[in-house]
């Protein structure tokens, strides 16, 4: 049986993947001094990602932090607990200690673009147990702003190309 998500829990796995993001961010940029202000710049951006579900988080009706989110089939809560337990991407992993073995631009690009690949996996997910009122539309935006996040680290990988 799956156990439900509240949405409480839900956005607290949203902060924690944008904190997650943030950190990598940084430490790759100490790795890679020559694209730091473009890793720096990203990490910035994930900041502001997790302060939005924080946000919205903090915005949750009494019942909407308690109760499990309408999923009559469970299709959405069986796809989050696939990505929460780590079968996608793991939350309790230190980004730091995954960057140890990369040593190249382009194979820290490359791990950063999967990043940004499952991050909108996860809030595509998201999106569904979000109302309008509880602001989808604001996950709706995180989700192009980390689509640009792809778009821009694959520009700077073509250019070390």
């Amino acid at each position: 049986m799956v156990m439900p998500f509240n949405a409480d829990e839900v956005f607290e796995m949203a902060e924690q993947i944008e904190r997650n993001g943030a950190k990598f961010y940084r430490a790759a940029a100490k790795k890679l001094p020559d694209v730091g202000k473009l890793l720096l710049n990203l990490a910035e951006m994930e900041d502001e990602h997790e302060k939005t579900f924080t946000a919205m988080r903090a915005e949750l009706a009494g019942e909407e932090v308690e109760e499990p989110v309408y999923d009559p089939d469970g299709d959405a809560q069986k796809y989050l607990r696939v990505m929460a337990d780590g079968h996608v991407f793991d939350l309790k992993a230190d980004p730091v200690e995954q960057l140890a073995d990369k040593e190249t631009p382009e194979d820290i690009l490359k791990m950063a673009m999967g990043a940004e690949r499952d991050s909108i996996a996860f809030y595509v997910g998201l999106k569904d147990f979000v109302s309008q009122r509880a602001g989808k539309d604001k996950v709706e935006a995180i989700i192009k702003e980390e689509m640009g996040h792809i778009t821009t680290l694959n520009q700077k990988l073509e250019a070390l190309t």
